[in-house]
């Protein structure tokens, strides 16, 4: 696959489509023997297919027959740590020993040791490991992707490491939203100094990223082997004097009150929640603030304390579902079996999955031009070897993605 190169022109048409366009979040809003347009990039009509408009009798020379196959928006990870040197296996086999993950961090390994490989790493060593994740993501319909930073921390290093997000998106032809997560663990040159890391982070880092044009977003990890809600909150204020947006790694070991602690800043997104309570979940729908699950790391880290995740949907908190990609605690290179994994293991229906990594994806991250097969959106779509959207959810692995378009070109 020679990536971008081999993007066909951003206007086309699919006919004889089963559409799931996810309109509401009740129901698939499926249009059967459907038909979509759009040109440059973004949708101009659907419908059924025998209704199709005059007007675009010029795309039916380039019409894609999708013979009654499924076709969705395309997918959205919302919560990814793709870029990094190095891997973690050994530390697998530690938690299979029976090795605790905050035992592992405290002894230098997790977080730290991806710090160590990835500040070894240069700009094009950390491209060439991230591009086949990526692409990994790409093939299996996803065409946005959310990547943190907090692998480096420091300045140099974390802008090394948005630098390779930006040059992913652009190589591959799908969008990638970057994120500043330097609260991602205290580097060991101010492990007797973390004021002054936090100090540094807030009132140099951030603005000098921002000012590069890296930053869409701003996130910390808000637990007792992270960062205080103090520390999250100094933080958080300095984003929002800069007009940026945040995000949270909230409640995952422990409960900080970290979903509180989101919702009191409109954060777009509380990740994890394992140990939200009832309050925390309160707040996120007070604020409107989406639900970030992430089956991934529960799974990893054989967890056994759930989000909340009646008590989300009870309380109407917008669900979304990531794969957490990460070389420590969430090895998963699949939003797809993010899915499976977030009803088998978290309760949620198909249904739910599917506007997890679509429509509220794509409110995680601030974005409202995506995540539904709707005209004037952008025409991000899949077309899928399937019939049905349950399928999505029920395959585990394989293959299903029969093409993919970002943008409306073709990427797959």
């Amino acid at each position: 696959m020679n990536d971008i190169a081999t993007a066909a022109p951003d206007s086309g048409l699919l006919l004889h489509a089963r559409l799931a366009t996810l309109a509401d979040a009740e129901s698939h809003g499926l249009i059967e023997d459907g038909a979509l347009a759009w040109r440059n990039g973004r949708i101009l009509w659907l419908g059924p297919s025998a209704q199709l408009p005059a007007a675009f009798d010029d795309l039916r020379g380039q019409a894609l027959d999708a013979c009654g196959a499924l076709v969705t928006p395309g997918l959205i990870d919302a919560h990814t740590h793709l870029v990094f040197a190095g891997d973690r296996a050994s530390e697998f086999e530690q938690r299979l020993e029976g090795v605790g993950y905050e035992a592992i961090a405290r002894a230098g390994g997790g977080i730290m040791a991806t710090v160590r490989a990835t500040r070894a790493a240069s700009e094009e060593a950390l491209l060439a490991a991230a591009l086949p994740r990526a692409r990994a993501l790409l093939r299996e319909g996803v065409t946005t992707v959310e990547i943190k930073s907090g692998y480096a921390l420091t300045l140099d290093g974390e802008a090394r490491m948005l630098r390779v997000a930006r040059r992913l998106g652009a190589q591959l032809g799908i969008e990638v939203r970057c994120t500043l997560l330097a609260l991602h663990a205290v580097p060991p040159e101010f492990a007797q100094q973390r004021a002054a890391y936090v100090d540094a982070v807030c009132a140099d880092w951030l603005p000098r990223l921002h000012a590069q044009g890296l930053l869409d977003a701003v996130d910390a990890f808000c637990e007792g082997i992270g960062f205080s809600a103090a520390e999250t909150r100094r933080l958080f204020a300095a984003a929002r004097a800069l007009g940026l947006p945040v995000r949270l790694h909230a409640d995952q070991l422990s409960n900080l009150h970290g979903a509180a602690l989101a919702a009191e800043f409109g954060a777009l997104s509380a990740d994890h929640l394992e140990c939200t309570d009832d309050a925390g979940v309160a707040a996120l729908a007070t604020a409107g603030t989406v639900a970030v699950l992430l089956p991934g790391s529960y799974y990893a880290l054989r967890e056994k304390r759930r989000p909340p995740v009646a008590a989300l949907r009870a309380a109407g908190v917008p669900m979304a579902v990531a794969s957490d990609l990460n070389p420590g605690t969430s090895p998963l290179r699949s939003l797809r079996i993010a899915m499976n994994m977030a009803c088998t293991l978290f309760g949620l229906t198909p249904l739910e999955a599917l506007h997890g990594v679509t429509a509220y994806a794509a409110r995680a991250l601030g974005l409202d031009d995506r995540g539904r097969l709707q005209p004037g959106l952008r025409a991000d779509l899949v077309l899928w070897d399937a019939q049905t959207p349950a399928e999505l959810s029920y395959w585990l692995g394989g293959d299903l993605a029969a093409a993919v378009f970002a943008g409306g070109a073709r990427r797959k």
